[in-house]
């Protein structure tokens, strides 16, 4: 079985311990081994969030070094950018292009990364780059289930999960709520990233 390190990262409130969680859980269901290591920043909302995950039949501990993940998952533009450095030579980079501005930049004293400043980096390593725009999001949608079945369909995550895999994970973690995360599945599947 193939063996899979995950980085991914964004902002608190946007759902990546959440897509981290979900994939565990169809690690877990499938029997491949899973070693979570989730890190929140000081703000519940708008603070950093990573996690880092690693799948595998040989999988020892969540440290993921720089240079050395094949997928990195990305909810904000300039998170996004930060985490290029772990993704390795050639991996695939999915980014779902929100942005969080922080104080400097509204007011003017900071510059905010733009998406052809994160696809030019992303070139310079020869990373597949899969962006979404969140524009493109569908009325409704839940945006992280959405990220999750692009990153599913368009890059090495599909080489271990199914769509079926995780979407049976969604259902199990949210009985309840199966109908707008499933339609928040689809579109995701359906997106054609840029």
């Amino acid at each position: 079985m193939k063996k899979l390190d995950i980085y991914l990262v964004g902002c608190g409130g946007q759902g990546i311990l959440t897509i981290a969680e979900l994939i565990t859980r169809a690690a877990e269901a499938k029997g491949v081994n899973a070693n979570f290591f989730p890190t929140k920043g000081m703000a519940q909302r708008g603070g950093f969030v990573k996690a880092e995950l690693r799948l595998g039949p040989e999988t020892v501990g969540p440290d993921i070094h720089a240079g050395g993940a094949d997928l990195v998952i990305a909810m904000e533009l300039s998170e996004s950018l930060k985490a290029l450095r772990y993704l390795k030579k050639g991996g695939d980079f999915v980014v779902y292009g929100y942005n969080w501005l922080p104080t400097d930049v509204m007011l003017g004293k900071a510059d905010y990364p733009q998406v052809e400043d994160v696809k030019a980096a992303a070139a310079k390593i020869g990373a597949h780059t899969v962006y979404l725009d969140p524009g493109e999001l569908p009325e409704g949608a839940a945006d992280n289930i959405y990220l999750l079945a692009a990153a599913v369909k368009q890059s090495c995550l599909g080489e271990l999960f199914s769509a079926e895999d995780i979407e049976n994970a969604i259902v199990k973690r949210w009985p309840k709520g199966a109908d707008r995360n499933q339609a928040s599945f689809a579109a995701g599947l359906a997106a054609q990233g840029k």
